[in-house]
């Protein structure tokens, strides 16, 4: 089982249904895009945090699926059908994309055999492995748990900030995943630590492109068609290529350079000025003269 945290949509634009007495109350599985054969459901949601809320999914065979989710914007409205979610399935791999993209890159149609499944998850690993070792830093987070916090109460503050809970220093991207009221004044709170490359579209699409790509050019690979002909000579003896595009124009893949901006960075703090000794120093230390 594996779980799909939704954030609603309404109005065209993000909302929490819940503080004014909505819910998030139903999500269908569809085969199709046509939303006919309903495969599987599941609800209600779980509120996370201000407008996230979570579906535990049912085990379904891996594949994609188009999704049509079901909550009330408010008490005693009418409920809303949300069906602009599609699912790759399952969640929860690791990784930033999924074999039914790649294959769609690839022009490959769907359902995938076993077979193309695992070759596909295959290119995924290495095109993905070539991002971590670019950035120097991984690209799934790493959930870090804490119970029983007391968040800082100021004016202003909201509970999804980071600054408003007692965390630890921690040198890399924080974020609140997900708070749980104990009914005494404190929280349990999950924090994610790193880089979400799965929510970063550049990230995406580099993995996604170059896993496609990778597979195309491997004999026998997933779509393989090797590199397009586009003449050959009478006799045989000469054969023109298409050229790929040069980076930067239209359809060409992306660069590893695109990335750049994610690059862990590395902080060294400065030394201050050393302290005059007393009695010229405008500050006396613990350990001064008396």
């Amino acid at each position: 089982m594996s779980a799909y945290d939704y954030q609603p949509l309404y109005g065209g634009a993000h909302y929490d249904p819940e503080p004014a007495g909505g819910h998030v109350t139903s999500l269908s599985l569809y085969d199709g895009p046509d939303r006919t054969t309903t495969v599987a459901a599941a609800g209600p949601a779980t509120r996370l945090r201000a407008g996230a809320y979570r579906f535990a999914l049912p085990d379904v065979p891996p594949g994609r699926y188009w999704a049509t989710v079901t909550f009330t914007p408010s008490e005693g409205a009418q409920p809303v059908k949300d069906e602009s979610v599609r699912l790759d399935l399952p969640l929860g791999l690791g990784l930033v994309t999924s074999p039914e993209a790649v294959a769609k890159e690839l022009g490959v149609p769907l359902p995938l055999t076993v077979e193309q499944r695992d070759d596909l998850l295959t290119a995924i690993r290495k095109a993905q492995a070539d991002v971590v070792g670019y950035l120097g830093r991984p690209v799934v987070p790493q959930l870090l748990a804490r119970t029983a916090l007391t968040p800082y109460v100021r004016r202003g503050d909201s509970l999804e900030d980071v600054e408003a809970w007692p965390l630890e220093d921690v040198d890399d991207l924080v974020c609140v995943a997900a708070y749980r009221d104990r009914g005494d004044g404190t929280y349990d709170v999950d924090f994610l630590v790193g880089l979400d490359g799965a929510v970063n579209d550049p990230i995406v699409r580099y993995v996604t492109t170059h896993a496609a790509e990778s597979e195309r050019q491997r004999p026998g690979g997933v779509g393989s068609q090797g590199r397009r002909v586009t003449s050959v000579s009478a006799e045989g003896q000469s054969i023109s290529y298409e050229a790929a595009p040069t980076p930067g124009q239209a359809g060409a893949l992306p660069t590893l350079d695109s990335l750049s901006r994610h690059k862990r960075r590395l902080f060294q703090p400065l030394n201050g000025p050393a302290r005059p000794p007393w009695p010229y120093s405008s500050a006396r230390s613990v350990r001064g003269r008396w």
